[in-house]
């Protein structure tokens, strides 16, 4: 149990050093992982209806 409660204490050390962001930061962060997430969903969604388009005219001809 000595090595669980020193590596908890160890935690509980190192967390309150860490700088946590701001809440504009935050909200900065977040609407730039967001759009990012969105432009790549959009992106993969159009290479996928060229490709499927591509296979689709090829199995037609």
């Amino acid at each position: 149990m000595g090595k669980i409660k020193g590596f908890l204490s160890n935690v509980m050390s190192e967390m309150r050093k860490t700088s946590w962001p701001k809440s504009k930061e935050l909200t900065k962060y977040t609407v730039v992982v967001i759009s990012t997430v969105v432009v790549m969903a959009l992106f993969f969604v159009l290479v996928d209806l060229g490709i499927s388009s591509l296979f689709r005219w090829y199995l037609d001809l």
